[in-house]
């Protein structure tokens, strides 16, 4: 099923970077239920709400306003995960942040219009759930662990560094390597 929004526009970055943001939704502060919502093309498959970015936006509101689009819910925004650039191909720049979930709608729009779903998940089944179906959107998931649990061993450089706790620290790029990110400061 094709997703049918009023609003196509679609804004772009100095780079040609199409401007999205995104949410990890949680159940509460522990970060340990995450929240996903069934794709709008494949009713399926599990993805983390997200969308473009609009004209005049900030990249905080509109993961806020994806968030509630797509999952029905509100609550507070907190840190920035990172700004991800896993979709070379379609040239994506995703700002993602936490989310803690405080209201839950019965029924919003994208439930009645396309027959959205969405559905608690561990945070161990989420990223499992995301690999098979949406891999982009696990890496959002990996990068949380990273963050909550540093390695402490030396990267092999297939895991993530650099951590980003809070919206006022550095931003930082994860990007594809062979078969997994690594993280640039900009």
């Amino acid at each position: 099923m094709m997703k049918f929004k009023p609003n196509q526009t679609r804004t772009y970055d100095g780079e040609g970077f199409k401007r999205r943001a995104a949410c990890v939704c949680f159940r509460n502060e522990r970060e340990d239920e995450v929240l996903l919502v069934s794709s709008s093309r494949h009713l399926d498959q599990w993805i983390v709400p997200g969308g473009g970015i609009e004209p005049n936006e900030e990249p905080s509101g509109a993961a806020v306003r994806e968030v509630y689009e797509e999952a029905g819910v509100k609550g507070k925004l907190g840190r920035l995960l990172g700004i991800f650039e896993l979709n070379q191909d379609r040239k994506h720049r995703t700002y993602v942040y936490t989310f803690v979930v405080t209201e839950t709608l019965e029924v919003w729009e994208e439930s009645l219009t396309i027959g959205r779903k969405r559905k608690w998940f561990e945070l161990d089944e989420a990223i499992k759930v995301l690999q098979s179906h949406k891999p982009d959107h696990a890496v959002y998931l990996h990068r949380l662990r990273d963050i909550c649990n540093p390695p402490h061993s030396p990267t092999n450089g297939n895991a993530l560094s650099s951590s980003v706790t809070d919206n006022n620290a550095p931003h930082y790029v994860v990007r594809p390597a062979k078969g997994s990110g690594h993280v640039n400061n900009r």
